[in-house]
């Protein structure tokens, strides 16, 4: 095969295997820098998976699936938020407990969808003129998920409204000093809430993503780890959302080249890469002082009156 059959089949399961880690990433994201740590992504990835695959099978419409996927890693982010925001309860204790929680009950519901094929999948979409560009066309612009283009055009968009809009400044200063923005008005309480629950949304569309379109089916553990990648690559990106899509590009790009070279690897490797990418980002990110980038009120529970 060709350098350009590589280039293009490179670049192309990259976006496609990257868009679910893209979702879940820019709504971390947004939920730490809010303050509130969730280690609880793969848990809303799996029910939102589960979830989306369910209510595409029996409406037979795959958008309303992605919907519910959202909706549901939404409630599931809440449950999160009542536990850290308002009992201040321990934020990583609370993530791992809605994760095991979260695969252990997507299991359960999903026992009856094992082997079974969704009828209907996302359908994939091709931009017509781009398409043609020599390389670049087939790669970035030929049968790509409508969520992929989306996660792009989103993360452009939390990227303005976190750094160039009140909002932004609203859900930064909460992240960095709760007391002071509180002083200024600044529901801290209610941003943190709003932050976390838009992080469980994310997640769960991005659930949605692997059973709906993917891998058009339901397999119990189908998020493979993708939760803990995405907390390696929020501190990756510096919690900035144009960075996130770098960092989500270039490690979809090794993990597809990975498997390419898999005459090259054991697979026993392979299954344990997405883990060995976690340990490594958050090995470089402490050797280069990656949190004194976070927010300063990052994982700690906030009580009005307290400094």
């Amino acid at each position: 095969m060709n350098w350009e059959s590589w280039v293009i089949s490179t670049l192309n399961r990259a976006l496609a295997h990257g868009t679910p880690l893209l979702w879940g990433t820019l709504g971390e994201i947004y939920a730490e820098r809010a303050g509130v740590v969730n280690l609880g992504v793969e848990g809303m990835m799996i029910l939102g998976a589960v979830s989306a695959f369910t209510a595409a099978q029996f409406t037979g419409n795959p958008w309303l699936g992605i919907l519910t996927g959202g909706v549901v890693g939404g409630m599931a982010a809440l449950v999160h938020a009542l536990f850290t925001v308002t009992l201040r309860a321990n934020q990583y204790v609370s993530g791992l407990a809605l994760t095991i929680f979260g695969l252990g009950l997507s299991g359960l519901l999903g026992a009856r969808w094992v082997g079974v094929p969704l009828d209907n999948p996302l359908p994939k979409l091709t931009v017509p003129g781009l398409a043609q560009i020599p390389v670049l066309g087939p790669a970035l612009f030929q049968r790509q998920s409508y969520l992929t283009y989306i996660g792009i055009f989103l993360a452009v968009v939390l990227w303005l409204v976190l750094y160039k809009s009140r909002w932004g400044i609203s859900i930064r200063s909460v992240g960095e000093s709760p007391a002071t923005a509180d002083a200024l008005g600044v529901n801290v309480f209610l941003v943190r809430y709003l932050c976390v629950a838009f992080g469980g949304v994310l997640a769960g569309v991005a659930g949605g993503f692997l059973s709906v379109e993917y891998r058009p089916a339901w397999t119990e553990g189908m998020t493979a780890g993708m939760g803990w990648v995405v907390i390696a690559l929020t501190i990756f990106a510096a919690w900035n959302p144009l960075r996130a899509v770098g960092g989500v590009l270039l490690f979809s790009g090794l993990y597809h080249l990975a498997y390419r070279l898999q005459g090259w690897f054991p697979p026993e490797f392979l299954k344990l890469m997405p883990y060995a990418f976690a340990i490594l980002v958050l090995a470089i990110a402490g050797l280069r002082g990656a949190r004194q980038l976070a927010p300063g009120a990052l994982g700690i529970p906030y009580t009005r009156g307290e400094k």
